[in-house]
């Protein structure tokens, strides 16, 4: 599912116009990604946590130069659902008919580059 396609949901269970609502989720969006570049962390009370994850310093290897080099520690943006959230999830339809089912479903990827 896509933002629009959020945005199109929200739409049509609210009967909130599209503007508005787009402008809403372009807030949220904004006001998560700027709280985490602080150094914040977001809970959503259901929903889960943004929480920034620190890293520690490694030894990397580039083998195409065939040289060792040290990563230093950083932070990498994490979301950890909520148990409510996990659930909710693994209670679905979708998800028990996955586990039943004989065969793999198939569902999109997306292809990384």
């Amino acid at each position: 599912m896509t933002k629009a396609e959020v945005i199109s949901q929200i739409c049509e269970k609210t009967g909130i116009e599209r503007t508005d609502v787009t402008e809403s989720v372009e807030r949220f969006l904004e006001v998560v990604k700027e709280a985490m570049a602080k150094g914040e962390n977001v809970y959503i009370r259901g929903f889960g946590s943004f929480v920034n994850k620190k890293r520690a310093p490694k030894l990397a290897r580039n083998i195409l130069a065939k040289e060792t080099m040290l990563v230093p520690a950083h932070y990498t943006p994490t979301f950890k659902p909520s148990d409510v959230f996990v659930d909710m999830v693994k209670e679905s339809s979708f998800m028990k008919a996955l586990i039943d089912s004989p065969e793999p479903v198939k569902t999109k990827t997306k292809k990384t580059v």
